[in-house]
């Protein structure tokens, strides 16, 4: 299989634009899952403290034998009302999640959710700057924002995430949060990718492009991703679609392909709304 290209972030680093996401999958299943992950050619990993998953994650990572610094491992604040986010308990939940990897540092933290109904966001992501110029984490960014808030984190703050992952996926492009990441040097990621098994791969558009590239639903769909751009964290624990879900490098899809790609979009959200969404 090809190796994944890299997405450069905006101070710099380098993210692969493919990655492995464990969303869902309980602990001792990622252990297993995110080695499959790594022997099949991945080398970026993406978790959060509310998955419950860090530390088989870390166990697999540590395991496998590849270079920490070939790996891109990425985890999230899981910042509920549960907590009042100051800078101390954000560096302590950061830590905690260090520790639960078993890493000395991360190359990407996020804040999982703005819950912009409590306005603790600027407080979050002031901290996450200083976690950054400590080298913790090698970049930092943002999970679910939507265009005011990234506005405001920008002028408030002065810190400019290096990455927004949003919901995306042929259903929901999301167009102006793509056009503000552009104009702010923000990458877009997108969870999700392939909408979550909820009818998407079904699509008779999406079916009619696998079959003229001999292909699967999933890959045109991830391969419709990185064409435009998109960093993507496809999710499976099933040996054969991990593997399936990075071998999109060796094919490509032509501007009828993109076109007919276009008219799906229905703004359809299978998961929750950040403007709305404040779950302990």
């Amino acid at each position: 299989m090809s190796s994944v290209p890299n997405v450069t972030l905006g101070n710099g680093v380098a993210m692969p634009q493919l990655g492995f996401g464990v969303w869902q999958v309980p602990d001792d299943q990622a252990e297993t899952a995110v080695a499959q992950a790594l022997a099949d050619g991945y080398r970026s990993v993406d978790t959060a403290q509310i998955y419950g998953n860090e530390e088989g994650t870390g166990r697999a990572l540590a395991a496998s034998g590849v270079d920490r610094g070939e790996l891109f491992v990425t985890t999230k604040l899981w910042n509920s009302a549960s907590e009042t986010w100051t800078r101390d308990a954000v560096l302590r939940e950061f830590d905690a999640s260090l520790a639960r990897l078993g890493l000395d540092y991360v190359d990407l933290y996020l804040v999982h959710w703005p819950r912009a109904m409590r306005d603790d966001y600027l407080t979050i992501l002031r901290t996450f700057g200083e976690i950054a110029e400590s080298g913790r984490a090698r970049a930092v960014g943002t999970s679910n924002f939507h265009p005011p808030q990234l506005r405001r984190v920008v002028e408030e703050t002065g810190v400019v995430p290096a990455v927004n992952q949003i919901e995306l996926h042929p259903y929901l492009q999301q167009s102006e949060l793509r056009a503000l990441h552009a104009e702010l040097g923000i990458a877009t990621e997108a969870w999700s990718p392939l909408g979550q098994g909820k009818g998407l791969l079904d699509d008779a558009v999406i079916g009619r492009i696998a079959e003229k590239h001999g292909r699967t639903p999933a890959q045109v769909v991830l391969r419709w991703h990185l064409r435009i751009g998109n960093v993507v964290i496809p999710k499976s624990v099933t040996p054969s679609r991990i593997r399936e879900n990075i071998d999109v490098f060796d094919f490509d899809l032509d501007e009828d392909d993109l076109a007919a790609f276009a008219t799906l979009d229905r703004g359809t959200r299978f998961g929750p709304d950040p403007d709305t969404f404040d779950w302990n």
